[in-house]
């Protein structure tokens, strides 16, 4: 019986993601090739990191930072930390 059957390798181990159906102990033999890339969808690496920059006070006031030197043209001091 030949099959194909996608698995997942780690060093010297495959883990395969589903029952090939085989008797424990017997005695097989395997070809390996890699399986192709899963086709990339336009927009899924922005849909992946939204939110990096969501929700912390120091997050608002680098980017708060950053707006006030495009407007300006010119760095202010830093900010301090917060505590």
């Amino acid at each position: 019986m030949i099959q194909t059957v996608q698995g997942v390798i780690n060093g010297k181990t495959i883990e395969l993601v589903v029952d090939p159906g085989f008797q424990p102990g017997q005695t097989i033999e395997v070809q390996l090739k890699e399986a192709p890339a899963k086709p990339r969808v336009w927009g899924e690496g922005i849909m992946r990191s939204a939110g990096a920059f969501a929700g912390t006070e120091e997050d608002d006031r680098i980017l708060a930072q950053i707006e006030w030197e495009r407007k300006h043209g010119a760095e202010r001091p830093p900010l301090e930390p917060l505590e």
